[in-house]
Parts: structure tokens; C-alpha cells; sequence
């Protein structure tokens, strides 16, 4: 018998395109057919902020409907952008190989992070990311933006931004890592949990067929990192990063999860760092985060969440 054709649902923009053929092509290689199928979403729809959406969920959600109600097979999401919490009548087939998690500079004259000069205006959507340049360079000017990724490096080109931060993966997967001017390694600033990485959504009848595309070691870093936002209960909007590498310690792989909390000015920061097997990924995420909340990072979200002005734009939100 051959294989079923599949139907995979995803947004029409050209990142959500470009990371689901990726997923396609991989199951075409396994000798299925696939249909890529377009649903709009909230947050393409509306030109409201997403934080007057809800925030978490806004790019998932009729993806999730279709899904249960039969309009396609899976779906493929960027797994920043899901909720934490499982959905009941769904199941995350698989976590493909993640790509680089780190942020990245587009920066007019090839400036860097250090070199851009005082006062400068950077544009980036993610309170984690603001609080990062805040902390790491007080001296430059913030601007909350929102906008897909063609239209953040557009406006550096026409001068309106010295600078713009994006997800390094969206660039890449775009082909347009020429604009990049630097990659912020994980030391200067942290990523947001499971940056870089996907996630493919189907009914339960499927998941075997779909299993076959996981990436144990990525599942293993985004379970830590999901179970950090979980248990702090943080959105997508949270000025929250986590990370987890793996690395072999004497022969054996340890995953270390490095995490923070931000104040919006760069002023406070939470960040506690915890190693454990990567087969105990999830109560990595959970001890880690509940070491934050011991140290008061709850008042420090709050604070942030209430001081951050919203985005200047009112276009799709996505930069991954």
C-alpha cells in the first residue's frame, strides 16, 4: 500500500511557508504526499496588538481547529508561538532538528551590537530582547515594533531603525542572512524558550506516521525550556529567556538550561543556570524556574509587563 496523502495546514506568510515545505520535503523523503494547505490565523487577520489578542495562541489557534475538524492532517507550528499547556485532542508528533536559537543584528554601516552609536534606534517586538539591549547598552533607544521580517530589515534600509534584532532561524530559513551585521551569542542575549525550533501538531491517528522527523536532542531542550515558561506561567510576551544546550561532560550528555527574568530597563535581572540528564528535561525546566520564582522573579514579570509601551506597528508578529 502506499502512503496517505497528507494535508499540512500552515499560515500563508513566507516564513510560516518556508519552515513548513522544510517539513514537507523531510516527509516527501519518507514517501508521502503532501498538500500544503493555507489557514489565517488571528493574528494575520487582525491589525490589533497582540497583546489585545491573548497574546499565546494568536498563530495556533485555526490550526488547531482545522486539525480537529478534519480540514488537514498536522500542522506546523513555531514552537515559541504554542502554548505551553497540551491540547486534549491533539498530540506533538515531533520536534525537528532545531536551528541556531541565538538572536541577530541587522544593523545599517555593518555596526555590531558594541559599535552602534549612542542613541541609535533599535527596533525589536520582544520585551526580553529590549531589556537585553537596555542592560547590555542603556545609551541606545528602544522602539517595541511589530512586522514580518521582510518588513523589519526594510526599515533599516530606509533609515527609519539603525538597527533591528531578529530570530537568527527566521533569517536563515528566509535566506537572508546577508543583512546580518552580528549574531548575538546566548551570553550577551539569551533566547527565547524554544527559538529556532518547530513543532508538528497532528490528531492522534497520525502521530506514529509523523514521529518520524523528531529530533531527540531538540525535544529534550525545548521540554526544559517549555517547562521553565510553564511553570512561571509566563506568555509569549513575557520578558523571559531560557535555553538548553546540550554538552558531553566526561562521556556523558548533560543538558544545562541557562535562564533569565528581565526588568524592562536593564537595571534587574533574575538568571539561575541547572544541569541535569537529558532524559529529565522537564523537571530541569521546572526546579530551574521554581529557583526564579524563589528569588521574586513573579514581581519582576509583573513590573515589566506593566512598564513596556506596545508595539508601533500592527502587522503579523512573527520574526522567529
Amino acid at each position: 500500500m502506499s502512503n496517505p496523502a497528507l494535508r499540512l495546514g500552515t499560515r500563508g506568510s513566507k516564513l510560516a511557508l518556508a519552515q513548513s515545505t522544510h517539513v514537507a520535503d523531510a516527509l516527501r523523503d519518507k514517501g508521502h504526499t503532501v498538500e500544503l494547505v493555507i489557514i489565517k490565523t488571528l493574528g494575520d487577520i487582525s491589525s490589533a496588538p497582540i497583546t489585545e489578542l491573548g497574546g499565546v495562541g494568536v498563530f495556533t489557534s485555526a490550526l488547531r481547529e482545522a486539525l480537529i475538524a478534519g480540514d488537514i492532517d498536522l500542522a506546523v507550528h513555531s514552537y515559541k508561538d504554542l502554548p505551553t499547556a497540551a491540547h486534549p485532542k491533539l498530540v506533538l508528533a515531533a520536534t525537528p532538528e532545531r536551528e541556531d536559537p541565538r538572536d541577530a543584528l541587522v544593523a545599517r554601516d555593518g555596526h555590531t551590537l558594541a559599535s552602534l552609536p549612542a542613541g541609535a534606534l533599535v527596533g525589536t517586538g520582544a520585551p526580553r530582547r529590549l531589556a537585553q539591549i537596555a542592560a547590555r547598552r542603556p545609551d541606545l533607544k528602544t522602539l517595541p515594533i511589530r512586522g514580518n521580517v521582510d518588513s523589519r530589515i526594510q526599515r533599516v534600509l530606509d533609515g527609519e531603525l539603525d538597527a533591528v534584532v531578529l530570530a537568527y532561524a527566521g533569517l536563515r530559513r528566509l535566506g537572508l542572512e546577508q543583512h546580518v551585521t552580528e549574531i548575538l551569542n546566548t551570553d550577551v542575549m539569551l533566547p527565547a524558550p524554544a527559538q529556532g525550533a518547530l513543532a508538528i501538531e497532528t490528531r492522534p491517528e497520525h502521530a506514529e506516521l509523523i514521529a518520524v522527523l523528531d529530533h531527540a536532542p531538540t525535544r529534550a531542550q525545548v521540554n526544559a525550556e517549555r517547562a521553565l515558561l510553564s511553570t512561571l506561567e509566563a506568555g509569549c510576551s513575557a520578558p523571559v529567556a531560557g535555553y538548553a544546550e546540550i554538552c558531553d561532560v566526561f562521556g556523558e550528555a548533560h543538558l544545562h538550561l541557562y535562564a533569565g527574568v528581565f526588568a524592562a530597563d536593564g537595571h534587574n535581572a533574575i538568571r539561575r543556570t541547572y544541569t541535569s540528564p537529558p532524559e529529565q528535561a522537564t523537571a530541569l525546566g521546572t526546579r530551574t524556574a521554581t529557583a526564579l520564582l524563589a528569588a521574586n522573579a513573579n514581581a519582576l514579570m509583573r513590573a515589566t509587563h506593566q512598564t513596556m509601551p506596545p508595539a508601533s506597528e500592527h502587522h503579523e508578529g512573527e520574526d522567529k
